[in-house]
């Protein structure tokens, strides 16, 4: 359906569709494929002429993040395509970034404006109509690692989270800024953000239908998972401390902890222990073409004593054994 969800376990990993360097009598054919190779069984209805329109898929763990660029389209989702289809396994969860549009689903219809986010089950019919160019960001997930039951799917389905409410006004930016990086993440962000998505669904499961989130508040969750996404941009920077990270998200220093006591490491502890990571990565990939220094500096240890020392004291043995185990094993 909606002309972001659709993006087949058969499709390659990642895929990008543009019409901007085909010639004009060519672009409607070449975008009606397109939508058709990444979107599966939906009924497309485009412009007799398309101008342009670019799609972009990126995997993020088990996640798929897709942006899609388009003019006016309308999208179907009948009963008979859901039932020849292979695709009702995903939900699909949207930011409308550009443009307005009219979602229906589960009986419910709802009109959307830039900045809201919004939930369809491509299990069921679904009709998203968008009148006028548009910019969507969605991510798009198999149901099976959502963890809500089918009658809590149910009731999110068009029923839109706008911008001005205390957890859209989080999640807007998190999910745009998490599907624009999408393929320039380290592995370790990937995974971790991947894996804190479904808790975010989770807590706006919990705000559409108006009961308390089993895990933090719902804003606080999400502030928090853009903090750590913020983190893991900033490992190389030695100066990442964690005032600095309180000044560049506009909270204080003790909200920033309080928000870390969920984790199992202070704001401190999470730093030095996602800059050792990197650093073990680094040391068994290519650690013989660096110094051991070099390795530490890269990940924003100022004293390569000081490194040897915190890596001894989490994995049991110093950086130098460490590489060279690795150099054997390979």
């Amino acid at each position: 359906m909606a002309p972001d969800a659709l993006v087949q376990e058969r499709s390659a990993p990642g895929s990008f569709h543009t019409t901007d360097a085909l010639p004009v009598d060519r672009r409607r054919a070449y975008w009606r494929e397109a939508l058709s190779r990444t979107f599966g069984a939906v009924d497309m209805t485009v412009p007799d002429e398309v101008h342009s329109g670019t799609i972009r898929a990126t995997p993020l763990g088990r996640l798929q993040a897709v942006t899609v660029d388009g003019e006016c389209l309308s999208a179907l989702r009948s009963r008979r395509l859901v039932a020849q289809g292979s695709e009702d396994e995903y939900v699909v969860v949207k930011l409308l970034d550009r443009g307005v549009a009219r979602l229906e689903q589960d009986g419910r219809e709802a009109l959307l404006g830039p900045g809201d986010i919004f939930v369809y089950d491509m299990a069921r019919p679904v009709r998203l109509n968008l009148p006028q160019s548009f910019r969507t960001k969605s991510l798009v997930l198999p149901r099976d690692v959502l963890g809500l039951s089918e009658s809590d799917v149910a009731h999110v389905t068009a029923s839109p989270l706008g911008p001005d409410t205390p957890l859209g006004g989080l999640l807007s930016p998190f999910l745009a800024g998490l599907v624009d990086g999408a393929g320039t993440y380290p592995p370790r962000t990937s995974e971790l953000m991947a894996r804190n998505v479904v808790d975010l669904l989770g807590v706006l499961a919990d705000e559409v239908l108006g009961r308390p989130s089993a895990d933090t508040p719902g804003g606080n969750r999400a502030l928090l998972l853009r903090i750590q996404a913020f983190i893991d941009r900033h490992l190389a920077d030695p100066d990442l401390t964690p005032q600095a990270i309180a000044r560049a998200h506009h909270i204080s220093l003790r909200y920033l902890h309080k928000l870390f006591e969920s984790e199992d490491a202070t704001v401190g502890r999470w730093i030095q222990r996602r800059r050792l990571e990197e650093c073990r990565r680094d040391l068994a990939r290519h650690g013989n073409g660096s110094t051991i220094a070099a390795v530490a500096h890269r990940w924003g240890f100022t004293s390569a004593a000081h490194f040897s020392r915190v890596f001894r004291a989490a994995y049991g043995m110093a950086p130098r054994e460490w590489r060279d185990t690795q150099g054997m094993a390979s």
